[in-house]
């Protein structure tokens, strides 16, 4: 099916779908795009990158539009799943927020509820089963995030590391995008706990003035 039929299908207007009512001054929502509407819009930019005879353009569009439709249409069918499987309201958002196909989409659009640090735990959690890391440092302002690896108890050889890394950085990235750089930090440089010095004598009693 091509971008154009799915654009046009998606858009059509659902016969004997009831009518909703129109909301009061005191309650006004966002303004809504029409699906119609928009569906059309697409296929006049389509049809107007047609005209221009540029074939390589034209494919380019039709293969955006379809990636994007795609995309939309997981996350839908995703959030449907998720809400039929979720026992009880008090479950169906747990399981949205700690989707990372839903979490995109929310932090696409600026939708998504949790903070930044919040949305971090979460992709961490996603993958602590398999690739235990915590956060060493985290700068809001500048967008950066310094990770280290928990204790496993695995072989610890290079591939494995550099594997578990990029499995936790790509988790990271996808619940939050918003962080523009992600290092770890070397082994060892964790912080050593002081050490308490225990002496053998007690400590000598202050002289009474």
């Amino acid at each position: 099916m091509s971008a154009r039929a799915t654009t046009a299908e998606a858009a059509a207007p659902q016969t004997g779908a009831p009518e909703a009512a129109a909301p009061s001054a005191a309650a006004a929502a966002p303004a809504v795009p029409n699906a119609e509407a928009t569906g059309r819009r697409v296929e006049e930019v389509l049809d107007r990158l047609a005209q221009r005879d540029d074939r390589e353009a034209s494919a380019a569009a039709e293969e955006l539009v379809r990636v994007l439709m795609d995309f939309y249409g997981a996350g839908l069918a995703r959030i449907m799943h998720l809400m039929g499987s979720a026992t009880g309201d008090d479950r169906a958002r747990p399981a949205l927020l700690g989707d990372e196909l839903v979490t995109s989409l929310l932090v696409l659009h600026d939708l998504h509820p949790e903070d930044t640090a919040t949305r971090i735990g979460r992709a961490l959690d996603s993958v602590r089963r398999q690739h235990p890391a915590e956060v060493a440092e985290f700068d809001a302002d500048a967008g950066t995030l310094r990770l280290r690896a928990a204790d496993s108890g695995g072989c610890g050889c290079p591939s494995t590391s550099q594997q578990a890394q990029q499995t936790v950085e790509a988790a990271v990235s996808c619940f939050a995008p918003e962080v523009t750089s992600m290092g770890w930090e070397a082994a060892g440089e964790r912080a050593e706990p002081a050490l308490l010095q225990i002496s053998r004598r007690p400590p000598t009693a202050a002289t009474a003035s």
